[in-house]
């Protein structure tokens, strides 16, 4: 870990002061303190200065070297959450593998041939709580927004690179699911002079809380944490929101066995969408008040 530059330049300037040949030359008292004998302009001062920083922009270097070779090994180490999730990432709709390798063999194929085949944009793995199951979450992107893989094709192909390039034994599952639904009821305390009755910007005819809660979804990282605090924060600091209350927070998710959504379900502090993001189903539940 990085030593402050401040520590570096403790370290130079407690043997300098130290040094009794120097404390003859200086005139100072041997073991006194540097910052007490030299002023924050003397030659000296400024010369620690340029070389604790200097040695301290390198030990970041090397500290933020170390990190990502680290992350590097674990996303690279077979059979771990990371590498599981870098595989997914890496999946190449119409390519095959090379051999038994978890490599697609991209020979003869353009740049933009494989970033297309790149299908999955979005993932996350974790480990079932109740078995050694491995869990992974996938999603794709169309016009800027998330979501879940419909073409029996791809799916089969998906599925399929995974039971060739899991590790032996370990049980998969993949949850291509379509978004959770998330249900919002809230009052929104407006400014008469920016909002109207509906919420819509006098000066530009916009929805600035709509809009604000598209981005702070579009923000919200995939199988990230919703916290209802940082939503109403989000809201709070739109322009002509005075204030605001969350009344009710609810989502509903996929469920396999019905092959549909299943009712909704109350979020209390935070949620992580079982799918691996949300979709507000409306705005309509939003009642702006003076």
């Amino acid at each position: 870990m990085a030593r402050t530059k401040a520590q570096i330049k403790s370290e130079m300037t407690t043997p300098f002061m130290a040094n009794a040949d120097l404390a003859a030359k200086y005139d100072f008292a041997v073991g006194s303190s540097f910052d007490s004998e030299f002023s924050l302009v003397s030659l000296e001062n400024i010369l620690f200065e340029i070389v604790a920083l200097a040695i301290y922009i390198h030990e970041l270097f090397f500290d933020q070297h170390a990190k990502e070779v680290n992350e590097r090994l674990a996303n690279e180490m077979p059979g771990t959450l990371p590498w599981y999730r870098t595989m997914a990432l890496r999946f190449q709709f119409g390519f095959h593998l090379l051999g038994d390798t978890d490599k697609f063999d991209n020979s003869g194929a353009t740049a933009e041939q494989i970033a297309t085949s790149k299908i999955i944009k979005y993932s996350a793995v974790n480990e079932a709580s109740d078995s050694t199951r491995v869990i992974i979450k996938i999603a794709g992107e169309e016009n800027g927004v998330l979501t879940n893989f419909t073409d029996e094709t791809q799916v089969q192909a998906i599925e399929n690179y995974f039971k060739r390039i899991k590790i032996a034994g370990t049980p998969l599952t993949i949850i291509n699911y379509r978004a959770d639904q998330l249900y919002l009821s809230m009052q929104i305390k407006r400014d008469a002079l920016v909002l109207d009755q509906n919420g819509m910007s006098i000066l530009d005819a916009g929805y600035p809380v709509i809009d604000a809660l598209k981005e702070f979804m579009k923000e919200l990282d995939f199988n990230g944490e919703l916290r209802l605090s940082a939503l109403v924060d989000k809201i709070q600091a739109v322009p002509g929101v005075l204030d605001a209350t969350l009344f009710n927070a609810q989502s509903a998710w996929i469920n396999p066995d019905i092959g549909g959504y299943g009712d909704p379900q109350p979020i209390y502090i935070s949620k992580i969408a079982e799918s691996g993001y949300f979709e507000i189903t409306s705005f309509n539940n939003i009642a702006y008040v003076v």
